[in-house]
C-alpha cells in the first residue's frame, strides 16, 4: 500500500540553502522513496522502489 503524500515526512538535504528555493525534499516509507519539488509541494511528485533510488543516488552526488 502507496502512502498518501499528506501523510509523508518530508526532509530537505542539509547541504540545501536557508532560502527554501531549488529544494529537492525527499520521504521515505519500507517499500519506496518520494522525491517532490520543495517549491510546489502540493504538485505530483517521484515515486521510486528502493532500488531505483539507490542507482540514480551516485549520479547526483
Amino acid at each position: 500500500m502507496m502512502e498518501a503524500p499528506a501523510k509523508l515526512s518530508w526532509f530537505k538535504s542539509s547541504y540545501s540553502g536557508s532560502a527554501n528555493d531549488s529544494c529537492v525534499e525527499v520521504a521515505t516509507c519500507p517499500s519506496t522513496i518520494h522525491v517532490r519539488d520543495s517549491k510546489d509541494p502540493a504538485d505530483p511528485h517521484l515515486t521510486l522502489s528502493p532500488a531505483a533510488w539507490a542507482a540514480f543516488v551516485p549520479h547526483v552526488r
